[in-house]
């Protein structure tokens, strides 16, 4: 059963998923990044109303949500900047990147600043070897940053504090080198540090046009 505390968009978004999977349990991923929209991260609450929706237990819901670093079970800064350290991203200076942001934003590596503004994590690939050294802001790509442009970057999101986050945007204002041509711009961005799943049409996280 969906909380009847949760906003009408979400339960739209859990009801999407629901519908895509033949027995309730099947959607527990999805449902979880749904969850952390509506909590801000995957709090136990989150869980719990995870379990309820897909009549898993609480620890089995658990055991899901420990296991993928990518559903973050402690609270999250407004700004999510994970900084690729894997080998390509490693060789051509992540490190002095992910220090850079660090200090800009007065952040260790896997903290979150003392205002709620950013979270810094190093994460392993993200599959842009070719625009090493990469980074993401809430799961949106940039290439090609440097430890200059990603001070920039921070300064930009401090001071212009966008709503939404566009990865096209970011990547003209900061990056750099990209690993092949993106295509047409798009105008769909990051709202909340969840990543995006539209595998069934619709966006089950924070994204908006």
């Amino acid at each position: 059963m969906i909380s009847a505390d949760w906003s009408a968009a979400n339960k739209k978004r859990a009801e999407s998923l629901l519908a895509a999977y033949p027995e309730r349990r099947s959607a527990v991923m999805p449902l979880l990044y749904v969850a952390a929209l509506e909590h801000g991260y995957v709090s136990e609450q989150a869980q719990r109303d995870v379990a309820a929706i897909t009549g898993l237990t609480a620890a089995q819901v658990q055991a899901v949500a420990s296991f993928y670093t990518m559903y973050k079970r402690e609270e999250v800064g407004e700004y999510l900047i994970s900084v690729c350290t894997s080998i390509s991203c490693y060789l051509l200076g992540a490190d002095d990147v992910l220090m850079a942001i660090s200090q800009e934003t007065s952040t260790p590596d896997g903290e979150m600043s003392s205002d709620g503004m950013f979270s810094i994590e190093h994460v392993e690939c993200i599959g842009a070897c070719g625009g090493a050294p990469a980074l993401q802001v809430n799961y949106e790509l940039v290439e090609g940053v440097g430890p200059d442009k990603g001070r920039e970057l921070c300064r930009w999101l401090r001071d212009a504090r966008p709503g939404v986050v566009l990865g096209d945007e970011m990547q003209q204002l900061f990056g750099g080198r990209r690993s092949f041509d993106w295509g047409p711009a798009e105008d769909i961005g990051a709202t909340a540090p969840v990543p995006a799943l539209d595998a069934f049409g619709n966006a089950v996280r924070g994204h908006a046009k």
